[in-house]
């Protein structure tokens, strides 16, 4: 149905409310409350900041844990299982045999789980640079073994893993058929744990953002 001027003006004004409020909800939001926004404003509602690495090192995020199940398996196995197109045999001490997975970095399939890592979206340096470094050790603990948020950890190949490394979306990006997910999937894991953006990263996600639907995503705020 084609919209009126006085029609199309209503949905601009709308869309600028939008915009405008989209600060407002999550900032208001407390820890466990869930949000919903258009991606792109939720992107808005990020802090942008300057990022320090200063202090880092990957033992200060304790993973893998024990993860949700008594089943014997670790956060990056139950990952593995829950991720399997699939399934893998589950043997003693939960090693796995079998099983395929898809890596959507680089639009592959693996038929074992010892050619995958999971990892985590949004590097725990990168996480470090972005707030978690003013963070308890039990709340780095939470992040690197959040199994609440099926985004936040993800099984792809370990080639694919280790060329992106912990760069964030303005020095790297998956393959063009999974990047409007990527970059989704990052401002929500930003969002739920109340991270920041730098310039840089800001422009990227944006630049990316604007080639895709601006769909909204809901999310529980860990933080």
């Amino acid at each position: 149905m084609r919209l009126t001027r006085p029609a199309r003006t209503a949905v601009a004004s709308l869309s600028v409310v939008a915009a405008l409020l989209a600060p407002t909800a999550t900032a208001h939001a407390a820890p466990g409350d869930t949000v919903t926004l258009p991606v792109r404003d939720a992107l808005q509602a990020l802090p942008v900041q300057e990022e320090s690495r200063a202090g880092f090192t990957r033992d200060k995020f304790r993973h893998w844990n024990a993860g949700l199940l008594s089943d014997g398996c670790d956060t990056r196995a139950e990952v593995l299982k829950s991720e399997a197109a699939t399934a893998p045999e589950q043997k003693a001490k939960c090693v796995l045999s079998g099983g395929l997975w898809y890596s959507a970095y680089d639009d592959l399939y693996l038929d074992s789980a010892r050619k995958l890592d999971v990892d985590h979206l949004v590097p725990l340096a990168e996480a470090w640079d972005s707030g978690a470094s003013g963070w308890s050790a039990k709340e780095r603990e939470s992040y690197a073994n959040d199994q609440d948020d099926p985004r936040a950890l993800i099984a792809v190949s370990a080639s694919s893993n280790r060329a992106k490394s912990d760069r964030d979306p303005a020095d790297w990006l998956p393959t063009e058929g999974y990047r409007c997910q990527y970059v989704s999937d990052w401002v929500a894991d930003k969002t739920r744990y109340r991270l920041s953006v730098d310039v840089s990263e800001e422009a990227a996600l944006s630049e990316t953002l604007s080639r895709c639907l601006n769909e909204p995503i809901t999310v529980t705020l860990a933080r």
